[in-house]
């Protein structure tokens, strides 16, 4: 069945998780030597606190998985003080688009084909991050778990494309940057491309992406 449709995870998929820590640092000189550790362990600690809420159910807004995850980096990295914390979770609401971003859309819209997210992050923000990147118009639905109350990987997440997009599985190619994430894509039945930018190791898992990119420049060739 043909592709109609690109879904696209939101975070470290389109906008660059790294860039809310970076931007801080260019502010602060305090944070030069560590923004990089402490960005990856606030994101590694965000997907760990998304995973066991999806196991246990006590689901909570990604917003708040996000500031649990911080509170628990800038602890490890001895960081301390409300202003710091604040500025962080600000800054992580206007995240940075990767660079090739607006011209892989515009390629998808030029070929007939429909855009949109589906990610673990709160409306409120998935909508700021979307109006700062200025890539709203780009995008046919911006689809968040807070309409199931679980985190991806669960299978009611997926369901959200089919039910608010109006497409098969078999019409969908499910682009994300996380392997276990383009992994669960794929078992459900999309068609999966995994961007590996850091050239991590295939996870192994029931079910594996169809295509391993190093960024989102040719997504428009799959379809």
């Amino acid at each position: 069945m043909t592709i109609t449709t690109c879904v696209f995870d939101a975070y470290g998929t389109l906008f660059d998780v790294s860039a809310a820590a970076r931007r801080a640092a260019d502010a602060d000189p305090a944070l030069a030597d560590i923004w990089q550790p402490l960005s990856e362990d606030w994101r590694r600690k965000q997907l760990e606190y998304s995973w066991l809420r999806a196991i246990t159910g006590d689901h909570v807004p990604f917003r708040e998985v996000t500031g649990n995850a911080l509170d628990w980096a800038m602890e490890r990295h001895g960081l301390t003080g409300d202003a710091l914390r604040a500025r962080l979770m600000d800054l992580y609401f206007v995240l940075d688009a990767y660079p090739e971003v607006p011209a892989m859309l515009d390629a998808l819209l030029a070929k007939g084909l429909r855009a949109a997210i589906l990610s673990n992050g709160s409306p409120d923000m998935l909508e700021a991050a979307v109006s700062s990147a200025g890539i709203g118009a780009r995008l046919e639905a911006v689809l968040s778990v807070e309409d199931v109350g679980v985190f991806k990987p669960a299978r009611s997440v997926y369901d959200l494309v089919g039910t608010r997009m109006g497409c098969a599985p078999e019409q969908v190619l499910f682009v994300s940057s996380n392997g276990w994430d383009a992994a669960g894509a794929a078992g459900y039945g999309f068609r999966t491309a995994w961007v590996n930018r850091a050239g991590l190791p295939m996870d192994r898992l029931a079910a594996r992406p169809h295509h391993v990119l190093s960024d989102l420049t040719t997504i428009s060739e799959l379809c």
